[in-house]
């Protein structure tokens, strides 16, 4: 096998198997990247709309509710199939590509929003009716009071999710994105030696997360001592 995958790389490697490959890993990258974004974003948003004690909002805070718990306990996949047939029943004409996007979004978002709210209920309910107390709107006790304290929280769990989320984008090779594992089923297709087209999906997946993870452990090594002061 050894001497396969030896004989075989020159032709694996040359320029259009290389540029298929920045292809798919630019694929991948961009899921990941605006599914953990805009997930973070809205995720934020939606969490601090489910902790508000507005009765105007109570409808909100029950969609947000319903929502969150359902997308983080549906499969990713069939998450995907659910997103790729309601645009096929509203008739849009949309690329794989958006499908998967709008799919990730959902995920990231559901699991963000729960984590961020975990974040914001380990400040101690006395600081927010202190924060009542001398009169602080609810923007401003979340500003000034909450978030600096919930924030230290919320990255490590957050960092951990992101890394776990890019690998769990391969599954969008399912309704045909030409991401990095679909790229992998290609080129094995094409007669490469498994070993060395899954190695080398392998090694461009840990080239993605690898980043990330180091600086989810660095921002968590920096947030100890004022978490445990």
């Amino acid at each position: 096998m050894l001497q396969q995958i030896i004989d075989q790389a020159p032709r694996f490697f040359g320029y259009y198997n290389v540029l298929f490959l920045l292809q798919a890993f630019a694929a991948t990258f961009l899921l990941s990247l605006v599914g953990c974004v805009l997930g973070f974003v809205i995720g934020f948003v939606l969490a601090i709309t489910r902790r508000t004690a507005d009765w105007r909002l109570a409808p909100m805070r029950g969609l947000v509710v319903v929502a969150t718990e359902a997308f983080r306990r549906i499969p990713f996949l069939v998450t995907l199939m659910l997103v790729f047939f309601a645009f096929q029943a509203l008739k849009l004409d949309v690329s794989m590509f958006t499908v998967a996007l709008f799919s990730v979004c959902l995920i990231a978002t559901a699991f963000i929003t729960e984590i961020v709210r975990a974040g914001l209920d380990s400040v101690h309910r006395n600081q927010w009716d202190a924060a009542a107390a001398m009169n602080f709107t609810y923007i401003e006790t979340l500003r000034y009071i909450v978030v600096p304290q919930a924030w230290k929280v919320m990255l490590p769990p957050a960092f951990s999710f992101f890394v776990l989320f890019i690998k769990d984008t391969a599954l969008a090779s399912q309704i045909g994105v030409v991401e990095l594992t679909f790229a992998g089923k290609v080129l094995a297709n094409k007669g490469f030696p498994a070993a060395l087209t899954f190695g080398t999906i392998l090694v461009l997946y840990f080239l993605l997360s690898w980043p990330l993870a180091r600086f989810g452990r660095w921002m968590e090594v920096k947030l100890a001592p004022t978490r445990t002061r």
